[in-house]
């Protein structure tokens, strides 16, 4: 992560959630996870900020707006597929089923976007017309609608890679009953997503789900949903007119961020420069701002600073007591 520890930004944020009186520590790039010896898991979403496959700074509240905002949206997306939850201890916490997770990321378009390698918008640039096992014409322009909603799964891994549906079944890293199930699955929640979003003047542009085999074998959706980290969403009200002007959208998400980095660096060949604490407050807001206008609710700060970790254990204590004696 950049160097940003001189700087007041840093007093605000979570960047270290790990509590050494939990066994099972895993440190993923926004999450601090804890596989218990019961089965459950323990997942802290913290401050930092993941863009390019690293790890950029931290944002205030970034890891409370990830967790409550996905707190919506599992619990708005029951009835279409199970998620992992079994409880929220903290604003940052929750507490989860594990599952055996699915080697594949499944990504649900319905743009011509993207900034990262793996976007499509990235990859036509390059001259690319079959992507994901989709044919795309000649003449498209960035953000623009697509003809219809497509899915372009990925595999996992330190760098994501493009992988096709045939590709997915031929490896084995899926049956094909599996495969269509998690599509048809993926297919319906983005459609939900959709059109909630679109009733709080937004558009759900793109989103990544990830999925699991629960102990019985059922495909449940886990990690995050609907998130400003997972997806694209855009202010619907402007999108044309700044289309039209070859203006990139207003958003509400990460590629606020992708966008300053890209504009100064090659990111994935060169250093990453520190992002002032004006920007990291800009982008704050619009997590925030996405939040609220997706739920309808008020965004309710939990304490700031030192205190995060000082909270989130005395609420790990209360929900897991046999560890903290």
């Amino acid at each position: 992560m950049n160097d940003n520890s001189n700087s007041p930004m840093s007093d605000q944020c979570l960047t270290d959630a790990h509590f050494p009186e939990l066994p099972g520590f895993y440190r993923g790039k926004v999450r601090d996870t804890y596989h218990l010896p019961d089965g459950r898991q323990v997942m802290i979403a913290t401050d930092r900020q993941s863009a390019f496959d690293k790890v950029l700074a931290a944002v205030p509240h970034k890891g409370q707006v990830l967790n409550q905002t996905a707190k919506f949206w599992f619990e708005a997306t029951a009835d279409i597929c199970p998620n992992h939850v079994l409880s929220y201890p903290d604003p940052n916490v929750v507490i989860a089923k594990h599952l055996e997770m699915m080697p594949i990321e499944m990504i649900v378009r319905d743009y011509m976007t993207g900034s990262t390698e793996t976007s499509i918008w990235t990859m036509y640039q390059r001259g690319e017309r079959l992507l994901y096992g989709h044919q795309f014409a000649d003449g498209l322009v960035k953000n623009q609608k697509l003809p219809e909603t497509i899915l372009t799964p990925t595999t996992k891994g330190e760098r994501d890679a493009p992988i096709t549906a045939a590709e997915i079944v031929a490896e084995k890293l899926l049956t094909q009953k599996q495969w269509d199930a998690v599509a048809e699955i993926s297919f319906k929640l983005f459609a939900r997503g959709r059109e909630i979003a679109a009733k709080h003047g937004l558009i759900l542009v793109d989103t990544k789900y990830e999925f699991g085999f629960d102990q019985d074998g059922q495909i449940t959706v886990a990690d995050e949903l609907h998130t400003p980290d997972s997806s694209r969403f855009w202010k619907a009200a402007s999108y044309s007119e700044r289309l039209a002007a070859g203006q990139e959208p207003e958003g509400l998400d990460k590629e606020f961020l992708r966008l300053w980095v890209r504009e100064r660096c090659d990111p994935y060949k060169e250093p990453v420069p520190e992002i002032p604490d004006e920007t990291l407050s800009e982008f704050s807001g619009k997590y925030v701002a996405l939040y609220e206008a997706v739920t309808g609710q008020a965004f309710e700060y939990a304490e700031g600073g030192a205190p995060i970790r000082e909270r989130i254990r005395a609420n790990l204590v209360q929900a897991l007591p046999d560890y903290f004696v």
